[in-house]
């Protein structure tokens, strides 16, 4: 077989799967609907179970629900029939998947649910399946072939259904007003949690600031700046607020006399600033932008006051993984 029919049938799996994707958008109804409804209602946890590559989904669907705001975890059904019925309770939600809707090791968990009357979300792809008929809500996947051409491998109904619970999980999270700052709560570690530290995580304060008062000869100015280790040095005015900043260059700039002069007459009036409750990230973009790249920001509250609370260097961003 040559690349090009690798490649060909790569691209057909794919298609195939992007088709049954569009199918399952367009066959969202009621059902979706009542399951939200019935999720943002619960007062204790989501259980999400499935067999098989249904569990491999739902271990996904649950994982996306706990990290998005929305308590929940796997129970995987054989074990559930083994004692792991105990991990649900009355006020949980279970999601249930199964393509067929009849797979054998399900049959405890649903009984269960029916019996201490916990609300039961059933995903699969015929509706007269024993899983749909006594579910609360039932939400059935369109009729889309599988990808391996047998109807042999679940290929496109795990498709469907992963969808389908990123689906649930962003309509949820919309709904509950999730921000970025809740989900950074539920990932401090990692890329994501880097990405999304803010400011007054990583910046410098109290006596380890590099600030002078207005009026102090550039003699003084130095030696903070030598002290300090960040290569600037911040001008505060009477009331303390931020007047300017001088860097390496506004030293270069000022060479002639540099010594005689004051602070005032070589620092950068105005200079750019971040919010201790931003992003790290956005302190990143505003200290690589062009005309000029810097390589601190002072941390100054938008309370009209101006005064600096910290000092964010570009090396703590790149310690903390986020440039």
């Amino acid at each position: 077989m040559t690349d090009q029919n690798f490649i060909s049938i790569g691209r057909q799996t794919i298609e195939q799967e992007a088709d049954a994707l569009h199918m399952l958008a367009n066959s969202l109804g009621e059902g979706f609907s009542d399951a939200l409804e019935i999720l943002l209602s619960a007062k204790g946890r989501v259980i999400v179970s499935g067999m098989g590559k249904s569990g491999h989904i739902a271990r996904k669907m649950a994982a996306t629900f706990a990290s998005t705001g929305t308590p929940a975890h796997f129970v995987h059904p054989a074990e559930a029939s083994h004692g792991d019925l105990g991990m649900m309770s009355v006020g949980d939600v279970a999601i249930v998947l199964s393509n067929s809707g009849e797979t054998p090791e399900l049959a405890d968990l649903i009984a269960y649910t029916r019996r201490f009357s916990i609300p039961l979300i059933g995903i699969a792809s015929k509706a007269n399946s024993t899983l749909l008929t006594k579910a609360d809500v039932a939400i059935v996947l369109p009729p889309a072939e599988e990808a391996c051409g047998t109807s042999i491998v679940p290929t496109t109904s795990t498709t469907m259904t992963l969808a389908l619970g990123d689906a649930i999980a962003i309509a949820l999270m919309k709904t509950k007003s999730f921000t970025p700052e809740n989900f950074r709560e539920f990932h401090p570690g990692g890329k994501l949690g880097a990405k999304l530290s803010k400011v007054q995580d990583l910046m410098h304060k109290g006596d380890e600031l590099p600030l002078v008062s207005s009026g102090t000869p550039m003699s003084e100015a130095l030696l903070v700046i030598s002290q300090k280790g960040f290569g600037v040095v911040g001008v505060t005015d009477t009331s303390g607020k931020l007047a300017g900043i001088i860097t390496d260059g506004d030293l270069r700039r000022h060479m002639n006399g540099l010594l005689e002069k004051a602070v005032d007459q070589v620092m950068t009036a105005d200079p750019r600033t971040i919010e201790p409750d931003a992003l790290a990230e956005e302190a990143v973009a505003l200290m690589t932008m062009p005309s000029p790249r810097i390589t601190c920001l002072f941390a100054v509250p938008n309370d009209g006051a101006g005064r600096p609370e910290g000092l964010l260097h570009i090396h703590d961003c790149l310690r903390a993984g986020i440039v």
